[in-house]
Protein backbone atom coordinates (compact mmCIF):
# COMPACT_ATOMS: atom_id res chain seq x y z
CA UNK A 1 0.00 0.00 0.00
CA UNK A 2 1.11 3.58 -0.64
CA UNK A 3 1.53 6.12 2.16
CA UNK A 4 -1.69 7.87 1.13
CA UNK A 5 -3.60 4.58 1.24
CA UNK A 6 -2.39 3.96 4.81
CA UNK A 7 -3.60 7.34 6.06
CA UNK A 8 -7.05 8.08 7.46
CA UNK A 9 -8.79 11.43 7.80
CA UNK A 10 -6.88 14.08 9.81
CA UNK A 11 -3.73 11.93 9.99
CA UNK A 12 -0.24 12.95 8.90
CA UNK A 13 3.12 11.26 8.42
CA UNK A 14 6.08 12.57 10.46
CA UNK A 15 9.74 11.80 9.75
CA UNK A 16 11.46 10.24 12.79
CA UNK A 17 14.93 11.04 11.39
CA UNK A 18 16.20 7.56 12.25
CA UNK A 19 16.79 4.87 9.62
CA UNK A 20 14.38 6.71 7.35
CA UNK A 21 11.49 5.65 9.60
CA UNK A 22 8.22 7.57 9.73
CA UNK A 23 5.19 7.55 12.00
CA UNK A 24 1.50 8.18 11.41
CA UNK A 25 -0.08 10.63 13.85
CA UNK A 26 -3.37 12.43 14.37
CA UNK A 27 -2.83 15.81 16.10
CA UNK A 28 -6.44 15.73 17.26
CA UNK A 29 -5.86 12.53 19.23
CA UNK A 30 -2.35 12.43 20.65
CA UNK A 31 1.18 12.96 19.31
CA UNK A 32 4.30 11.54 20.90
CA UNK A 33 6.48 13.86 22.96
CA UNK A 34 10.05 14.28 24.13
CA UNK A 35 9.48 11.77 26.96
CA UNK A 36 9.03 8.89 24.48
CA UNK A 37 12.13 9.92 22.55
CA UNK A 38 14.22 10.18 25.72
CA UNK A 39 13.00 6.81 27.00
CA UNK A 40 13.97 5.14 23.71
CA UNK A 41 17.42 6.73 24.02
CA UNK A 42 17.85 5.67 27.65
CA UNK A 43 16.61 2.09 27.21
CA UNK A 44 18.91 -0.74 26.17
CA UNK A 45 18.22 -4.09 24.53
CA UNK A 46 20.81 -6.74 23.78
CA UNK A 47 21.04 -8.51 20.44
CA UNK A 48 18.32 -11.13 20.21
CA UNK A 49 16.21 -9.62 23.03
CA UNK A 50 12.44 -9.77 23.17
CA UNK A 51 11.05 -6.33 24.05
CA UNK A 52 7.57 -5.13 24.98
CA UNK A 53 6.30 -1.56 25.32
CA UNK A 54 3.31 -1.16 27.63
CA UNK A 55 0.75 1.46 26.58
CA UNK A 56 2.53 1.96 23.29
CA UNK A 57 0.13 4.53 21.87
CA UNK A 58 0.98 4.97 18.19
CA UNK A 59 4.02 2.70 18.48
CA UNK A 60 6.72 5.34 18.73
CA UNK A 61 8.92 3.52 21.28
CA UNK A 62 9.04 0.11 19.52
CA UNK A 63 9.86 1.83 16.21
CA UNK A 64 12.64 3.94 17.76
CA UNK A 65 13.97 0.93 19.70
CA UNK A 66 14.05 -1.15 16.51
CA UNK A 67 16.10 1.61 14.89
CA UNK A 68 18.78 1.61 17.62
CA UNK A 69 18.98 -2.02 18.78
CA UNK A 70 19.38 -5.55 17.43
CA UNK A 71 16.42 -6.86 19.39
CA UNK A 72 14.92 -9.99 17.87
CA UNK A 73 11.33 -8.80 18.22
CA UNK A 74 9.39 -5.91 19.72
CA UNK A 75 5.77 -5.85 20.85
CA UNK A 76 3.57 -2.86 21.58
CA UNK A 77 0.52 -3.26 23.82
CA UNK A 78 -2.19 -0.60 23.53
CA UNK A 79 -5.73 -0.54 24.94
CA UNK A 80 -7.16 2.10 22.56
CA UNK A 81 -7.98 0.39 19.27
CA UNK A 82 -7.69 3.60 17.21
CA UNK A 83 -4.14 4.18 18.48
CA UNK A 84 -3.22 0.52 18.04
CA UNK A 85 -4.51 0.61 14.46
CA UNK A 86 -2.42 3.71 13.77
CA UNK A 87 0.63 1.97 15.26
CA UNK A 88 0.08 -1.10 13.04
CA UNK A 89 -0.10 1.10 9.96
CA UNK A 90 3.13 2.87 10.97
CA UNK A 91 4.82 -0.52 11.37
CA UNK A 92 3.57 -1.47 7.89
CA UNK A 93 4.67 1.89 6.46
CA UNK A 94 8.22 1.22 7.67
CA UNK A 95 8.31 -2.37 6.46
CA UNK A 96 8.72 -3.70 10.01
CA UNK A 97 5.85 -6.20 10.26
CA UNK A 98 8.33 -9.04 10.79
CA UNK A 99 10.03 -7.20 13.68
CA UNK A 100 7.22 -5.34 15.48
CA UNK A 101 3.80 -6.64 16.56
CA UNK A 102 1.09 -4.34 17.89
CA UNK A 103 -1.48 -5.96 20.19
CA UNK A 104 -4.75 -4.39 21.31
CA UNK A 105 -5.24 -5.20 24.96
CA UNK A 106 -5.35 -4.03 28.56
CA UNK A 107 -2.01 -3.35 30.24
CA UNK A 108 -3.47 -4.71 33.48
CA UNK A 109 -3.79 -8.12 31.79
CA UNK A 110 -0.36 -8.15 30.12
CA UNK A 111 0.98 -11.16 32.00
CA UNK A 112 -2.16 -13.13 31.16
CA UNK A 113 -1.89 -12.11 27.51
CA UNK A 114 1.79 -12.90 26.98
CA UNK A 115 2.78 -15.21 29.82
CA UNK A 116 5.04 -14.71 32.82
CA UNK A 117 8.78 -14.19 32.30
CA UNK A 118 8.33 -13.89 28.52
CA UNK A 119 10.40 -10.74 27.80
CA UNK A 120 13.96 -9.55 28.29
CA UNK A 121 13.07 -5.85 28.26
CA UNK A 122 9.94 -3.91 29.21
CA UNK A 123 9.53 -0.20 28.44
CA UNK A 124 6.73 2.14 29.49
CA UNK A 125 5.84 5.80 29.13
CA UNK A 126 2.72 5.65 31.34
CA UNK A 127 0.07 8.21 32.26
CA UNK A 128 1.67 10.58 34.78
CA UNK A 129 -1.27 12.31 36.42
CA UNK A 130 -3.31 10.65 39.13
CA UNK A 131 -7.02 10.05 38.57
CA UNK A 132 -9.05 13.04 37.32
CA UNK A 133 -6.73 15.88 38.33
CA UNK A 134 -7.33 18.79 35.93
CA UNK A 135 -9.40 16.72 33.50
CA UNK A 136 -11.86 18.41 31.16
CA UNK A 137 -12.51 15.44 28.83
CA UNK A 138 -12.18 12.21 30.85
CA UNK A 139 -13.10 9.98 27.89
CA UNK A 140 -10.74 11.45 25.31
CA UNK A 141 -7.60 9.72 24.00
CA UNK A 142 -5.34 12.48 25.33
CA UNK A 143 -6.84 12.06 28.82
CA UNK A 144 -6.27 8.29 28.73
CA UNK A 145 -2.65 8.86 27.69
CA UNK A 146 -1.93 11.43 30.40
CA UNK A 147 -4.07 10.41 33.39
CA UNK A 148 -4.34 7.18 35.38
CA UNK A 149 -7.85 6.42 34.13
CA UNK A 150 -7.40 2.88 32.76
CA UNK A 151 -4.31 1.86 34.74
CA UNK A 152 -2.21 3.18 37.61
CA UNK A 153 1.48 3.10 38.52
CA UNK A 154 1.17 -0.13 40.50
CA UNK A 155 -0.50 -1.82 37.51
CA UNK A 156 2.42 -0.78 35.29
CA UNK A 157 5.15 -1.91 37.68
CA UNK A 158 3.49 -5.17 38.75
CA UNK A 159 2.82 -6.21 35.15
CA UNK A 160 6.34 -5.23 34.06
CA UNK A 161 7.78 -7.38 36.83
CA UNK A 162 5.60 -10.32 35.85
CA UNK A 163 6.54 -10.07 32.16
CA UNK A 164 10.30 -9.93 32.76
CA UNK A 165 12.63 -12.87 32.83
CA UNK A 166 14.99 -13.02 35.82
CA UNK A 167 17.71 -10.47 35.16
CA UNK A 168 15.57 -8.61 32.61
CA UNK A 169 15.33 -4.82 32.60
CA UNK A 170 12.43 -2.41 32.96
CA UNK A 171 12.73 1.14 31.58
CA UNK A 172 10.33 3.84 32.77
CA UNK A 173 9.92 7.56 32.16
CA UNK A 174 7.84 9.46 34.70
CA UNK A 175 7.61 12.67 36.69
CA UNK A 176 9.99 13.36 39.61
CA UNK A 177 7.09 14.05 41.98
CA UNK A 178 6.20 10.34 41.75
CA UNK A 179 9.74 9.12 42.57
CA UNK A 180 8.95 7.84 46.07
CA UNK A 181 5.95 5.89 44.79
CA UNK A 182 8.03 4.46 41.93
CA UNK A 183 10.87 3.26 44.17
CA UNK A 184 8.55 1.74 46.79
CA UNK A 185 6.52 -0.14 44.17
CA UNK A 186 9.61 -1.37 42.32
CA UNK A 187 10.98 -2.88 45.53
CA UNK A 188 7.57 -4.40 46.29
CA UNK A 189 7.65 -6.29 42.97
CA UNK A 190 11.37 -7.19 43.08
CA UNK A 191 12.40 -4.70 40.45
CA UNK A 192 15.64 -3.19 41.75
CA UNK A 193 16.36 0.37 40.52
CA UNK A 194 19.82 0.39 38.89
CA UNK A 195 20.11 3.63 36.88
CA UNK A 196 18.37 6.99 37.20
CA UNK A 197 18.66 10.18 35.18
CA UNK A 198 16.82 13.43 35.88
CA UNK A 199 15.79 15.53 32.88
CA UNK A 200 15.70 19.32 33.11
CA UNK A 201 13.99 21.52 30.49
CA UNK A 202 16.61 24.24 31.15
CA UNK A 203 19.68 24.28 33.38
CA UNK A 204 18.09 26.75 35.81
CA UNK A 205 14.71 24.97 36.09
CA UNK A 206 13.51 22.05 38.19
CA UNK A 207 13.58 18.59 36.58
CA UNK A 208 10.33 17.64 34.86
CA UNK A 209 11.14 14.03 33.93
CA UNK A 210 12.98 11.08 35.41
CA UNK A 211 14.32 8.05 33.51
CA UNK A 212 14.74 4.83 35.51
CA UNK A 213 16.19 1.41 34.71
CA UNK A 214 15.29 -1.44 37.07
CA UNK A 215 16.51 -5.03 37.04
CA UNK A 216 14.30 -8.04 37.80
CA UNK A 217 15.75 -9.61 40.94
CA UNK A 218 18.92 -7.50 40.88
CA UNK A 219 21.07 -6.51 43.84
CA UNK A 220 20.64 -3.15 45.53
CA UNK A 221 22.84 -0.51 43.91
CA UNK A 222 21.56 2.62 42.20
CA UNK A 223 23.68 4.77 39.89
CA UNK A 224 22.44 8.34 39.48
CA UNK A 225 23.69 9.53 36.11
CA UNK A 226 24.51 13.13 35.31
CA UNK A 227 21.40 15.14 34.52
CA UNK A 228 20.16 15.76 31.00
CA UNK A 229 19.39 19.34 29.98
CA UNK A 230 16.98 19.51 27.05
CA UNK A 231 17.25 23.15 25.91
CA UNK A 232 20.18 25.58 25.76
CA UNK A 233 17.66 28.34 25.17
CA UNK A 234 14.04 28.37 23.98
CA UNK A 235 13.78 26.38 20.75
CA UNK A 236 17.42 25.24 20.74
CA UNK A 237 18.29 21.72 21.95
CA UNK A 238 21.51 21.01 23.83
CA UNK A 239 24.24 19.04 22.08
CA UNK A 240 23.48 15.92 24.16
CA UNK A 241 19.93 15.80 22.83
CA UNK A 242 21.27 15.74 19.27
CA UNK A 243 24.17 13.34 19.84
CA UNK A 244 22.85 10.85 22.41
CA UNK A 245 19.16 10.86 21.65
CA UNK A 246 19.26 11.79 17.99
CA UNK A 247 16.15 13.92 18.15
Amino acid sequence: MTTDELLKENERVDDLQRNGYKIIQDPGRFCFGMDAVLLSGFARAREGARVIDLGTGTGIIPILMEAKTKAAHLTGLEIQEESADMARRSVQLNGLTDKITIVTGDLKEAVSLFGAASFDVVTCNPPYMTEHHGLTNPGGPKAVARHELLCNLEDVISQAAGLLKSGGNFYLVHRPFRLVDIMVLMRKYRLEPKRMKLVYPFADKEPNMVLIEANRGGRARLTVEKPLIVYEKPGVYTEEIYTVYGY
